[in-house]
């Protein structure tokens, strides 16, 4: 029985921590954003390489500059994609740390209002 509930659940390898913390979650952003702006890279250079290849081959050999041009319109539209992911993690990494922010904002006024309180108490 438990064979199955574990297929059901995802198996016991991967078992999670539970929520994740704003710090975590930041950082995990980040490395995202870093490796999406490698592929950003990437994609941009073997734009430029099927330029070239299509370029080279002209009026020459028209069939390969042509393959050389989907690939570049493919390569394009993948850049497209990935930099609309760019912005939607770039958009929840800073709304993360706003409300980050926020939060020790009002955990330390709580801690003054607190103390001010304590003293108003004394008086």
């Amino acid at each position: 029985m438990s064979k199955i509930s574990n297929l059901f659940k995802g198996g016991s390898k991967h078992k999670s921590k539970g929520n994740p913390s704003a710090q975590e979650a930041i950082h995990k952003l980040r490395e995202t954003e870093e490796m999406l702006t490698k592929k950003q890279d990437y994609l941009e250079k073997k734009i430029e390489q099927e330029i070239a290849i299509a370029k080279k081959h002209g009026t020459k050999n028209k069939r390969a500059a042509l393959q050389a041009l989907k690939r570049k319109k493919r390569l394009e539209q993948q850049l497209t994609q990935i930099d609309g992911t760019l912005s939607t993690i770039e958009f929840q990494r800073e709304a993360l740390e706003n409300s980050h922010t926020n939060t020790e904002v009002l955990k330390n006024m709580g801690y003054a209002a607190k103390a001010m309180k304590k003293i108003h108490e004394n008086t």
